[in-house]
């Protein structure tokens, strides 16, 4: 047991406290001493390596998941409903018969961030290219959604940028302008609601498509950390173990 302590307390001093230089001596030591064997310990490019791969994996499955047909509107976790102070009134929009302006309406604005959604791999690449030991140390042994939570630190901007103008396009392709105006003259009918909220639509979709997006890859990275079976290379079944 005590051992086992020992071995434990060094890996993780080596691991997350040492240079690279540092981590050498270290390491050539404890193996002297019979602390940890050659396979224990991880060198400084296989954590790097490590932190990309499940990235690139992650987030590939990610943009596969979201970025086709029914990737939204079909995932109850991350499916894009009517904003909410426009929500608050549906039940009474249906009962006036207007369902299927609402049913339109919601179906348009998740098939816009399903075109969006493959926008994100050219940005998630470059910033996995960026990714430093500094980073992946710190990450590897994070949170279920360390990973995630930093990632999206450092795309988010660019994310929006990129998806903007195609959520924009994907709006007009489906006629979300009209249909929002469909549901507002049915919204004049509801007593107390003679005026639908002012809602920016662009903004509101393309911020939703990348909480759903990012919901997805949280997830991934949950799989990844806890469910060995998702761990499809020998490097991530290495690092993450």
């Amino acid at each position: 047991m005590y051992r086992h302590l020992t071995v434990t307390f060094f890996s993780v001093l080596l691991l997350f406290s040492a240079s690279k230089a540092e981590a050498g001596f270290w390491d050539t030591i404890l193996k002297r001493l019979g602390l940890i064997s050659s396979e224990t310990s991880l060198s400084e490019d296989k954590i790097i390596a490590g932190l990309k791969e499940a990235l690139s994996v992650g987030t590939e499955n990610s943009v596969e998941l979201t970025g086709k047909v029914d990737g939204y509107l079909a995932n109850n976790a991350i499916k894009i409903l009517l904003p909410e102070n426009i929500a608050r009134f549906e039940e009474n929009l249906r009962m006036l018969g207007a369902g299927e302006y609402v049913d339109s309406f919601i179906l348009s604005m998740n098939r816009a961030a399903e075109k969006a959604a493959p926008r994100a791999r050219a940005i998630f690449a470059d910033a996995i290219k960026k990714i430093t030991f500094d980073d992946a140390r710190k990450l590897l042994s994070g949170g279920d959604t360390a990973i995630t939570d930093f990632f999206k630190s450092k795309t988010y901007e660019n994310l929006l940028a990129a998806f903007a103008p195609v959520v924009d396009k994907e709006l007009d392709n489906y006629g979300v302008t009209a249909k929002y105006k469909s549901v507002a003259d049915s919204l004049s009918k509801v007593p107390f609601a003679s005026e639908l909220p002012v809602v920016d639509i662009k903004k509101y979709v393309t911020s939703k498509a990348l909480d759903g997006l990012f919901h997805v890859l949280a997830d991934e990275e949950k799989n990844i950390r806890r469910n060995p079976a998702a761990r499809v290379t020998s490097l991530l079944k290495e690092v993450f173990k």
